[in-house]
């Protein structure tokens, strides 16, 4: 703990649809997040940091104002309006990415409707939980819009006949097209971020805490699409097996009792295990391991 024996940094963990990924990220990355159910503020296994539990919505605002010191939240809330009518400036933030998996904000209208550009709409009503953002985007495209909130559920709103298009997050556009709907453009991309207070980076004691939680969540973030795998390796047939053998910087090679073989380790992307582990064992290796990784750093 620190001299003070007060914590040094207040997180802001965000409540909702990003909530159990940052706490399985803050897993992998050593710090364990235990929530309660009558409470928004959550126990961490880190004496110097005190959690909440708040709406991704509003942890830009809060850091912004000095309420946390550090958090997670979207991109896209980032570059929302606040309630004041300012925007949040990303610019004005220090941020790193914590997720590998971005999603996209898009316009979709019916899948029978005429409507091609978001200029088609022009004078149309538009529906999203993205207000700032959409306004943004019609005025960018010199379209007179009128854009309402919509609190859920608002892919229906143009099925009901609420809305004539909507700005909506997607991943994969399978609800927008299972609702009937057809994208015809993107707004923005977005993915969650770690964030800090500007006056909080410039104390020398947060901005180390914060560095340290930076380092370890993008050491579980780089991990999840590596493993490591080992393997026995005739000595004779090394060449061929090293250069099927993608790694960080190289293989590691060393030496067994029995000197024709020798023990490699690499850590390598998990998408072209399913084919490299046949072609290894079609060139001699023999007691092939694989194992998941918590973090790279």
């Amino acid at each position: 703990m620190s001299a003070d024996m007060k914590p040094i940094i207040k997180l802001g963990v965000p409540k909702g649809s990003l909530e159990e990924a940052t706490i399985n990220l803050f897993e992998r990355a050593g710090w364990k997040i235990r929530k309660h159910t009558r409470n928004y503020f959550p126990d961490i296994n880190d004496p110097d940091i005190t959690a909440s539990l708040c709406r991704v919505q509003e942890i830009g605002g809060y850091i912004e104002a000095g309420v946390l010191d550090v958090g997670i939240t979207g991109l896209d809330w980032l570059t929302e309006s606040n309630h004041d009518g300012n925007v949040v400036h990303v610019s004005d933030l220090v941020y790193s990415k914590t997720s590998n998996r971005p999603c996209r904000w898009v316009l979709a209208v019916a899948g029978d409707a005429p409507y091609r550009t978001a200029a088609d709409l022009a004078g149309k009503r538009i529906a999203t939980e993205l207000e700032g953002m959409t306004r943004r985007y019609f005025e960018n495209a010199g379209v007179k819009v009128d854009v309402f909130y919509s609190w859920g559920a608002t892919e229906a709103k143009v099925v009901e006949g609420l809305a004539d298009a909507i700005v909506e997050v997607t991943e994969t556009g399978t609800t927008i097209r299972a609702h009937g709907l057809r994208i015809i453009d993107e707004v923005m991309i977005s993915y969650p971020v770690l964030i800090a207070n500007k006056e909080a980076w410039a104390d020398p004691r947060k901005r180390a805490k914060i560095e340290q939680l930076d380092l370890l969540l993008q050491g579980a973030l780089r991990a999840e699409n590596l493993v490591a795998l080992k393997m026995n390796a005739p000595s004779d047939n090394l060449a061929a097996i090293l250069e099927m053998l993608p790694s960080l910087n190289s293989p590691t090679v060393s030496p067994l009792r029995d000197e024709k073989w020798l023990s490699v380790e690499s850590v390598v992307q998990i998408d072209v295990v399913r084919d490299l582990i046949p072609r290894l064992r079609e060139a001699g290796a023999e007691g092939i391991i694989e194992f998941a990784l918590n973090k790279v750093i």
